[in-house]
């Protein structure tokens, strides 16, 4: 069964208590896979790590940071198939909506910002 980590510093990371959650198939009520049960510790560790990354990406130039963004548009949109199932079994709605609608949003809204 998978367990899901926490993206903290560029790096996935298990929570640091240790504790997962249950992560339920809401079509079948099924567990199918573990979520970090985070903290606040890890949320402080988020934050202080975005902290760090902030001078850097601050100083990169638009053009730099257009195109940092615009990669992970093209990600998703070449993964739309894989990401559209993950969506459709973590909310139980039908693929098709998150194919359609879901998944092409999350590429809209990478390429507002």
């Amino acid at each position: 069964m998978i367990h899901i980590e926490n993206y903290i510093g560029g790096q996935l990371v298990k929570p640091g208590s240790g504790a997962y959650l249950d992560n339920f198939d809401p079509s079948t009520g099924a567990v199918y896979s573990y979520i970090p049960n985070s903290s606040s510790t890890d949320v402080d560790r988020a934050v202080s790590a975005a902290a760090g990354a902030f001078p850097d990406w601050s100083r990169r130039s638009p053009e730099h940071r257009h195109d940092a963004i615009m990669r992970l548009v093209r990600l998703i949109e070449r993964d739309i198939d894989e990401l559209a199932a993950a969506e459709s079994l973590d909310n139980g709605k039908p693929v098709s909506l998150a194919r359609s609608v879901d998944i092409p949003r999350a590429a809209l809204n990478f390429k507002f910002y």
